[in-house]
């Protein structure tokens, strides 16, 4: 008898919130219109102000000339030596420097990687990568990562640089799309935040200007 007047009374206030429903929080999210508002400065800048926000290391370029002149600076401050970079496309930008050797040093030797990325989403400052350009632990593995990007690259949100994708592989996304929001950083260790546990210490982001 107990177990048969729980049950009614579970049905009976199931009932009464079906008759009184609770008004959907965001009603846009039904639909097609994004909840989030509206751009409002150039992408360049607000992915710059987000990017940074999160602990990311933003260099802008006016063209390659400028962005190889940025990076042997950065390597010559650092003292950086040992750079694995596995795209055939960045060599030209990065074999001037003295410090940059011929002979491709192991990932997990490496002082720093560099890849290129897919997009840029301005509103949270995210990379976008997948293992059809750079494979899926070269961003990750390395203490610090240096991602080179083109403002033809900035997009405003997450859907669509998700469209972008699928139109790029003719429908077929890489098995790998990253989303890569600053350096790594976990808040488990007795809610303090921790930078570069799962993944590198710092994220670099020279972004070159693409007229």
């Amino acid at each position: 008898m107990k177990e048969s007047s729980s049950k009614e009374n579970i049905l009976k206030k199931i009932r009464q919130a079906l008759s009184h429903p609770v008004p959907v929080p965001f009603p846009k999210s039904e639909g097609n219109n994004s909840v989030f508002l509206p751009q409002t400065d150039d992408l360049e800048i607000q992915f710059a102000e987000e990017f940074t926000k999160l602990l990311g290391k933003f260099a802008f370029c006016i063209n390659e000339a400028d962005l190889s002149k940025q990076l042997q600076e950065l390597f010559i401050e650092k003292k950086w030596g040992n750079i694995y970079c596995n795209e055939e496309k960045l060599f030209h930008v990065i074999s001037h420097s003295a410090l940059y050797q011929v002979d491709k040093p192991m990932l997990a030797d490496c002082d720093a990687s560099i890849t290129t990325c897919e997009y840029l989403i301005a509103r949270t400052g995210t990379i976008v990568m997948s293992t059809a350009q750079t494979g899926r632990s070269i961003s990750v593995y390395a203490p610090v990562h240096i991602c080179i990007a083109y403002t033809n690259q900035l997009v405003y949100d997450i859907k669509e640089a998700l469209q972008l994708l699928k139109e790029k592989y003719n429908g077929s996304i890489p098995s790998s799309v990253t989303f890569a929001t600053g350096p790594s950083r976990t808040a488990d260790i007795e809610k303090t935040l921790v930078v570069g546990v799962h993944g590198p210490k710092e994220v670099y982001l020279f972004l070159v200007d693409k007229a």
